[in-house]
């Protein structure tokens, strides 16, 4: 067994209930030594029969079980544990040789699996996931009877006639698992499409998790998506779960799908081909039940004509195309949304009794918002900012808003050229604070940081310098 050594992990957060079940005296011993350090309270039994025997008797949070025992293996006891406990997380304890009858016990139901010998820290860090785990589950089944009571009504606004195609859509494919593919320009909504779908759907009850795909490097994007074993590359210190295992019984959002790599492409294919995932450093396939929704604002059939993006990955991911209409194809929805996201911005910012102006508003609908609907929560979000008296006026929205009847006519056309404006606006108007400017974008730092890098964006001189 591996020593606990000075760099001991801080105690869990929440303290656990720990059966631990194992036929080696020294590893159930030092087991319960190290959990028990951690602030848990741990019982610790040598055979399957005796932990039946005290699972009858108490509650347990977590059961850490030896994959090879005599008379009943940990697959049996984990089946009979989880008969008598639904509720009980399980861990599997088993050798390298075993690895693959560990990947049965996920298949079972385990939450995960460690690998004799242990490493204390990695014991401690596995223990602290379980804990958060069990919380997420506990607060998932809190909240099931108020969202059957009370069901949320779609995030998306509008009532145009394209909108309301959009919302029909989505009611429809929610019923089902196909894969959804959503397309539209920067700005037009479409994580709050893949929030739709998944909301109205069987899985609402389970995870929705966002990978940003075009945010990461080939590496770290493989990590992040199908997870690593232990050492399998230079600071891969825990084995990790990837996005995918993540999403089990849920549904995963991949937004910028056209941006990843051919290597990455390969992967994901087979992922959605055989609903199964592998660890980066692993062997072991491991069977996961995900719902995908992708999203671009690319021409993905433009780049599979130029061969850089899949055919056969293309027709796995557009089994369900949702294509959402830029916001000057749909003027009417202009002024619901203007007073969706005023009501929204006064919110969070705790400003009360504001309302437009005539003149701001009739300037809001002859704007094309080459930004979309996003440019138009900033613009809203700005106008709050500046806004002295109880309506929002023109002066207090970016300039260009009321130059003319619609963007100047310096303004780029091209999508890639019409999002280099828009960031480089937003940036200067926070002036360069890069934490201020992603959240008005709504997008994390790190994919702020790369579209600084991929327009080439640098911060104005200061005036006189």
């Amino acid at each position: 067994m591996t020593q606990r050594g000075a760099a001991t992990s801080p105690a869990a957060d929440t303290s656990l209930s720990i059966l631990v079940v194992d036929d080696e005296t020294i590893v159930r011993e030092s087991l319960g030594a190290w959990l028990r350090e951690d602030g848990h309270t741990v019982t610790i039994t040598e055979s399957g029969r005796q932990a039946l025997r005290l699972a009858a008797e108490q509650t347990f949070d977590l059961a850490l079980i030896d994959i090879k025992m005599p008379k009943m293996d940990g697959l049996e006891l984990q089946q009979r544990l989880g008969e008598a406990n639904p509720d009980l997380t399980v861990v599997i304890m088993t050798a390298y040789a075993s690895v693959d009858t560990a990947v049965r016990a996920l298949k079972a139901g385990a939450y995960d699996y460690l690998v004799k010998p242990f490493d204390p820290d990695e014991l401690s860090h596995l223990i602290r996931r379980a804990a958060e785990f069990r919380s997420l589950s506990d607060e998932n089944a809190r909240l099931r009877e108020s969202l059957d009571v009370a069901r949320p009504g779609s995030p998306i606004v509008g009532r145009s006639a394209a909108m309301q195609r959009v919302l029909d859509l989505i009611e429809d494919v929610a019923q089902t698992d196909a894969t959804v593919l959503v397309r539209g320009e920067s700005g037009t909504g479409k994580e709050l499409v893949a929030e739709a779908v998944h909301a109205a759907s069987p899985r609402r009850y389970n995870p929705l998790v966002v990978v940003h795909c075009g945010a990461l490097a080939e590496g770290i994007l493989e990590s992040e998506l199908f997870g690593h074993e232990k050492g399998a590359f230079t600071g891969a210190s825990y084995h990790h779960k990837g996005k995918f295992e993540q999403a089990d019984g849920g549904t995963i959002f991949l937004d910028e799908i056209g941006e990843i790599s051919a290597k990455v492409q390969v992967e994901l294919l087979r992922v959605l081909e055989e609903k199964s995932i592998t660890r980066v450093g692993g062997k072991q396939p491991i069977p996961t039940d995900f719902r995908v929704v992708a999203a671009t604002n690319r021409d993905l059939q433009a780049l599979v004509a130029e061969g850089s993006f899949r055919e056969d990955l293309f027709y796995r991911l557009n089994v369900v195309p949702i294509v959402i209409p830029p916001l000057r194809e749909r003027l009417e929805d202009i002024p619901v949304l203007a007073e969706h996201f005023l009501e929204r911005v006064c919110n969070k910012m705790s400003r009360r009794g504001l309302s437009f102006g005539p003149e701001a508003l009739e300037a809001l609908k002859q704007h094309d918002w080459p930004g979309n609907a996003r440019e138009l929560l900033n613009a809203v979000e700005r106008a709050v900012v500046f806004c002295k008296t109880s309506e929002l006026q023109p002066a207090d929205f970016p300039h260009y808003v009321f130059d003319g009847t619609s963007a100047p006519a310096s303004r780029p056309r091209t999508l890639k050229g019409m999002e280099r404006t828009h960031i480089a606006e937003v940036l200067n108007e926070t002036d360069w604070n890069v934490s201020r400017a992603a959240a008005v974008l709504e997008i994390d730092r790190g994919t702020l940081y790369a579209k600084i890098r991929k327009y080439e964006l640098e911060r104005p001189a200061p005036h006189g310098s």
